[in-house]
């Protein structure tokens, strides 16, 4: 696991903002503004240990005194959210990528926004920014799991509609959506499973473009997607800073290979969910794996997740 580059930020507190849900209140050491951010965007924080997780922002991206992020705990997870909610950070400094953005709000006359669980933290900072009308529906398995719900119910602007499971069953999207129209934006963000649920529904009403996703893993039951697929061929991969070119073998994926001479790299889930190892592409066509890119990314070949996506010619050239 490699470092993220960016800023040492000081936990200047922590807060417990639901059952299971740790808020982290990062500051610059010496007082100074941190980097500006839109709604949707997230960091790459380094942990103790030397895990790099990404974590939505949730702050408000008008006050750039500070980053809040708000981490779910997750007892099967990859150790991240453990040690997070297990280790005392106040007062210590973490290494914080400068805030990147795959979950742009874009312009629209109304919105609809779906949350499920921990998926309302780029919500939130969303729910602040919008003028135009907005309808929240969030979902979660109880109202003591359900995070930022008093921050929510003080906002302007929209409506907003609670749906713990233990009380009032799953959320009806058939219903939910059916209501939207082609003008409405729609954004969620939660568990794949309710994403893959809230793709169906839109499929099947509303015009492609109209429903923004972000997800927190990689799709259940998929493939393992950081080792190679039995038909994989072999090619080569030349990075163009330096001039090397490099031979990726059927067995390794783009990532392994070039760590060999460039272990700086920053990468973090390695099943090409994330966007922390989106690297250019100067020349030849990828083959898609992730499930970051849109459509129109994915077509115009400049860019690719070297943790998991491949090469369709037998060279390509990465920036790097």
């Amino acid at each position: 696991m490699t470092t993220a580059s960016g800023l040492d930020l000081l936990v200047q507190r922590t807060t417990t903002e639901a059952v299971g849900v740790l808020g982290l209140h990062l500051v610059h050491p010496d007082g100074e503004l941190l980097p500006e951010w839109q709604p949707g965007a997230h960091i790459d924080v380094t942990l103790p240990s030397g895990r790099i997780r990404q974590y939505s922002l949730c702050s408000n991206p008008t006050d750039r005194t500070h980053y809040r992020i708000g981490v779910l705990r997750e007892e099967h997870g990859r150790g991240g959210s453990l040690e997070v909610h297990n280790t005392h950070l106040t007062g210590t400094t973490m290494r914080v990528s400068a805030p990147r953005n795959r979950f742009p709000l874009v312009p629209a006359d109304r919105y609809l926004f779906i949350a499920g669980g921990i998926g309302i933290t780029p919500i939130l900072a969303m729910l602040g920014d919008v003028t135009a009308p907005w309808q929240l529906i969030y979902g979660g398995r109880s109202l003591d799991t359900m995070a930022f719900r008093q921050e929510i119910a003080d906002l302007q602007g929209g409506t907003t509609t609670l749906v713990p499971q233990d009380i009032d069953g799953l959320l009806d999207l058939e219903e939910i959506v059916g209501h939207a129209d082609n003008d409405t934006a729609i954004y969620c963000c939660g568990p794949d499973g309710l994403l893959q649920a809230v793709e169906q529904h839109c499929a099947a009403r509303l015009p492609p473009g109209a429903l923004h996703l972000e997800r927190f893993g990689a799709p259940p039951n998929s493939p393992p997607q950081n080792s190679a697929n039995c038909e994989d061929s072999a090619f080569e991969v030349e990075l163009a800073r330096t001039g090397v070119t490099l031979s990726v073998p059927p067995d390794k994926t783009v990532l392994e290979t070039v760590l060999e001479r460039a272990p700086q790299l920053d990468y973090s889930c390695e099943e090409g969910y994330c966007g922390t190892c989106e690297t250019r592409v100067l020349a030849g066509v990828p083959l898609h794996r992730d499930t970051v890119l849109d459509d129109a990314e994915r077509d115009s070949g400049n860019t690719m997740m070297i943790c998991v996506s491949r090469s369709k010619t037998p060279k390509i050239t990465l920036d790097l």
